[in-house]
């Protein structure tokens, strides 16, 4: 190591800034990693406000910082996630702000079946919890449907399949929503298919299916991942039309499979599951026709036995209707007979009771009821004048007594009525001097002015109560205020 040179000697080596320097170090790293392909596990993953990801890919030694910018998230194949084994395509470059380099993520796959397999696992027991797997939400197959939707790739060797097994057992209308079945993309295309199958309104120009079939041949655990991301196991489970998975073999399971109302283990036998055999049917529907004849012949040709038997303890239907034929002519006979005898009787009661309609007899009994009547007038009349004379002694009686208790009687005795203006005066405090005054007595009125006086304290005596003014036109009067 030399030594360092004095302050002020000249150096060799040019003055780089700290900017200079790191975008020095930024080409470098990017023209010598231009395209790397990194294999680890995810760490820290976040997504940001921007839609930008970022995260870091750690092995056992080392970490290495990534990023994915948003125009390429929504592309990758797999949604990335903590812990997640993947293999990452990208270009190595730095960050200067914080001395630190990283990846920039173009493309994301599973690192190996393994990671793929526990990923699997994990969204399984994600959607179960969910209960999108709950045998109560399956719906019933129909038995015979008319139109048969069906989800799958339009060239590949499924959907011939599927139309030539239909055909053979049951030809029925098809209606193919062809998709892409593996890939980028593939899942939401399959998931857009049948929510646009459910979509589709009854009795418009397109039928709507009344059976879906989501098909697609086998592959490994990658080329079928399509059906296990959640956007198409959802889209299985809310869809209204009953639906049949027949993705991959037999061995093959995929989460779409326990979403569905039915899972096929192939796609031809998701044919065989939509529709009978016809062949079986009319079989069936012969041999149900021919065992329904047996049953009607032979319950008939035993009630023909029963009847006849029954028949056998039966009297002869002639006899009986010969007997009753000449019970009803004897009849008749005898009604016409009947007939005419209660004519003639009539006719005579007829003759009876005209003679007691005769003009005279009507005019004699008119004239008793007039008797009869002038009779019960004459009785009223005098039942009413004897009434109406018991009434007026009655009324006679309470005039009287109605007169004794007038106050007229008492200004008979002396006493006199003192008015003013028409107002009983009950004392003297209650006159001023010069006031006009009303003196009635018994046999008239007399007027007078009231002259100047020391009104006298009164005895001692009870207190009378005040006396109310009579209206001029009460005929029966009082004792203290006598009407003029």
């Amino acid at each position: 190591m030399s030594p360092s040179k004095p302050p002020g000697e000249a150096h060799n080596q040019p003055e780089l800034s700290v900017s200079e320097l790191s975008q020095s170090l930024k080409r470098t790293v990017e023209s010598n990693f231009d395209r790397v392909r990194v294999r680890g596990e995810i760490s820290g993953f976040k997504r940001a406000a921007s839609g930008h990801m970022y995260m870091a890919l750690k092995d056992d030694n080392a970490v290495l910082d990534a990023v994915c910018w948003r125009g390429v998230a929504g592309k990758l194949a797999i949604v990335p996630e903590d812990g997640l084994e993947v293999i990452v395509t990208g270009k190595l470059t730095t960050y200067p702000s914080r001395s630190r380099y990283q990846i920039v993520v173009d493309g994301m796959e599973m690192a190996g079946e393994g990671a793929l397999l526990k990923l699997l696992e994990d969204r399984k027991r994600k959607l179960a919890a969910e209960g999108l797997f709950a045998a109560e939400g399956k719906q019933t197959l129909p038995w015979l449907p008319e139109v048969i939707g069906v989800v799958t790739s339009p060239t590949g060797a499924v959907i011939r399949d599927i139309l030539h097994r239909l055909a053979d057992r049951f030809p029925r209308r098809v209606l193919v929503w062809p998709v892409i079945v593996q890939g980028d993309g593939s899942a939401e295309k399959i998931a857009a298919a049948i929510h646009g199958f459910n979509k589709i309104e009854p009795g418009g120009d397109i039928p709507r299916p009344d059976l879906l079939i989501v098909a697609r041949g086998g592959g490994s655990v990658e080329d079928l991942w399509s059906f296990n991301e959640e956007v198409v196991v959802r889209a299985a489970a809310a869809s209204d039309i009953p639906l049949i998975s027949a993705v991959g073999h037999e061995t093959d399971i995929t989460l779409i499979d326990y979403a569905a109302d039915k899972r096929a283990p192939t796609p031809t036998a998701a044919a065989e599951i939509a529709v009978p055999v016809r062949a079986d049917l009319q079989v069936s529907i012969l041999d149900l026709a021919r065992r329904l004849f047996a049953a009607l012949s032979r319950s008939t040709e035993e009630r023909r036995v029963r009847l006849e038997g029954l028949a056998r303890g039966l009297r002869d239907p002639r006899d009986m209707l010969q007997a009753h034929q000449q019970k009803l002519d004897d009849v008749g006979e005898r009604l016409n007979r009947a007939l005419s005898v209660g004519v003639e009787n009539r006719r005579a009661n007829l003759g009876l009771v005209s003679a007691g309609l005769r003009r005279s007899v009507i005019e004699r009994r008119i004239e008793q009821g007039r008797e009869q009547l002038q009779r019960a007038e004459n009785s009223l009349r005098r039942d009413i004048d004897r009434l109406v004379q018991d009434k007026n002694t009655r009324l006679g009686s309470l005039a009287k007594l109605l007169q004794s208790y007038s106050y007229e009687g008492v200004l008979a005795r002396g006493f006199a009525a003192i008015r003013s203006q028409g107002t009983v005066v009950t004392a003297a405090a209650g006159v001023n001097s010069g006031q006009e005054l009303d003196i009635q007595f018994h046999d008239g009125h007399v007027s007078a002015i009231a002259g100047s006086g020391v009104a006298k304290p009164a005895r001692s005596a009870p207190r009378k109560p005040k006396v109310k003014t009579v209206p001029e036109d009460d005929p029966q009067g009082s004792l203290l205020c006598p009407a003029d």
